[in-house]
């Protein structure tokens, strides 16, 4: 019997060759990983994002009904709507740890109007907590001297508030 001549060589992979596939592995799994990092880096922004325009739309929303009180004239007995108040340190509807600060102001341009400015501009604070410090931003938005029709049916039927003795509620 003849025997077979062996090659000095085996049917293995060299040491080279599983250094060169180590090697492309590492660089598509450090791309991937790059691109993951930077999908939740977008996604953490975008919820970030979100959730700003939420808390300053339930701000915005919170000034249209409480901002103006509605006052009783003494004289005729009208009840119309008063010019704001300052509001400070008011917890923000639906977010926990925010709170906000509101300044009106009203347009010189509307003094003839009765009652005052009919036009106001508002100053508002946002503040909250993070990692032990206070954080804040501050916006202006523009308002019309008026109380919602349901808000108005809400204080005066539902809560019973007097408008010749209401104040701002906080």
């Amino acid at each position: 019997m003849k025997r077979a001549l062996r090659s000095g060589r085996s049917s293995g992979f060299t040491i080279l060759e599983v250094l060169v596939a180590m090697g492309i592995l590492l660089v598509g799994m450090s791309a991937i990983l790059g691109l993951l990092s930077f999908g939740a880096s977008m996604t953490r922004n975008a919820a970030l994002k979100s959730a700003g325009a939420s808390a300053v739309e339930a701000v915005v929303a919170d000034l249209e009904e409480n901002f103006f009180p509605l006052v009783r004239d003494e004289v005729t007995g009208e009840v119309r709507v008063g010019a704001p108040d300052a509001i400070e340190n008011r917890p923000v509807p639906g977010h926990e740890g925010l709170h906000y600060w509101a300044r009106g102001s009203g347009d010189p341009r509307d003094r003839a109007t009765p009652g005052g400015p009919l036009r106001w501009r508002v100053e508002v604070e946002l503040r909250w907590t993070t990692a032990g410090r206070v954080k804040s931003r501050t916006f202006t938005t523009l308002l019309l001297r008026q109380v919602p029709f349901g808000e108005r049916l809400r204080r005066e039927l539902i809560e019973g508030e007097s408008p010749a003795s209401e104040n701002h509620r906080p």
